[in-house]
């Protein structure tokens, strides 16, 4: 064979196309293809503004005919201001919420703080003293038995009613309204928490008993995290009940605060500072409950 031939045999070799790479035997399967992944559909603006249209509109409708009730009432009656009336109050006086001329003239900043820090103080000690009770009567059936008709007798009594009691015991009015938002924001807290510890899985306790688990680990590593979801509502329980307390004590008791806030512009005939006062009322009540809603979603771990 010549030296051109074997040249050329090489330069072939080395240029091969693809074609030549031998091919795979005719029982051999061929290799699969991949596939690309497919694309998520994309959501079309009609459903989306359908979905914001749902979730506004709704609340919106529901404020806008709460006004117009307002209004015509405020149009017929005569005696209540009117939602534009209000509204012109409202910017004058939350231009400056938190001024302070001495004890009986502050701004209702002021007041909202000071009712807020009577509401933590009684629902902190509520808490302290209702949710360990509650674990100590859903945990034992003797425990259960002692307190239950004293639970029963003392729940449905108004929370007005022992702001007396306080006054009489504390000699005065802040320690008393204080004790009434105690005294009203224990029940549901003690009867949650024991009603969530009585429905704890059996299974989980003979769990622990095969165990030998202290009561200590029974209490952190089982009851706990059952009853966290039953305890979470027991305290936004409490919570509603005891800024709802609180304005009527304080408008018993006086000093600062917005109950006292309310009944001096009785007083003092401005109205459109009453219904004011409601709405922030209602506003600092929603937002207690709305931010106890997410810490409940937050930890509403269950039994897991």
């Amino acid at each position: 064979m010549s030296a051109a031939t074997l040249t050329s045999d090489k330069v072939v070799s080395m240029h091969a196309t693809p074609s030549a790479v031998p091919a795979p035997a005719a029982n051999e399967p061929a290799a699969p293809v991949a596939k690309a992944a497919p694309r998520e559909p994309r959501t079309p603006l009609s459903e989306i503004l359908l979905a914001v249209f749902k979730a506004v509109f709704p609340p919106v409708a529901g404020m806008a005919l709460l006004i117009a009730v307002w209004a015509l009432l405020a149009a017929k009656g005569g005696s209540i201001p009117g939602p534009l009336a209000v509204w012109d109050a409202a910017k004058v006086l939350f231009a400056d919420p938190f001024y302070n001329n001495g004890p009986n003239d502050m701004g209702i900043g002021w007041n909202v703080l000071s009712s807020l820090q009577r509401v933590g103080i009684g629902f902190g000690f509520a808490a302290l003293v209702g949710i360990p009770l509650g674990f100590i009567i859903g945990r034992f059936a003797f425990m259960n038995a002692m307190f239950d008709p004293v639970i029963s007798l003392l729940r449905p009594v108004s929370p007005l009613a022992w702001l007396p009691i306080g006054l009489l015991v504390f000699k005065q009015a802040d320690p008393a309204a204080t004790w009434t938002i105690f005294i009203c924001s224990i029940w549901p807290m003690i009867i949650n928490t024991a009603v969530g510890v009585q429905r704890v899985p059996q299974d989980y306790m003979n769990v622990a008993r095969v165990l030998d688990l202290d009561e200590w680990k029974i209490v952190t590593k089982i009851l706990f995290p059952s009853v966290l979801p039953y305890m979470l509502t027991g305290i936004r329980l409490s919570i509603g009940t005891a800024w709802l307390v609180i304005v009527a004590a304080e408008m018993l008791t006086g000093g600062v605060g917005i109950g006292f806030w309310v009944w001096d512009e009785w007083n003092n005939l401005k109205v459109e500072h009453i219904i004011i006062a409601i709405f922030v009322i209602g506003i600092v009540g929603l937002l207690l409950e709305q931010a106890l809603l997410l810490l409940a979603r937050r930890f509403s771990y269950g039994n897991s």
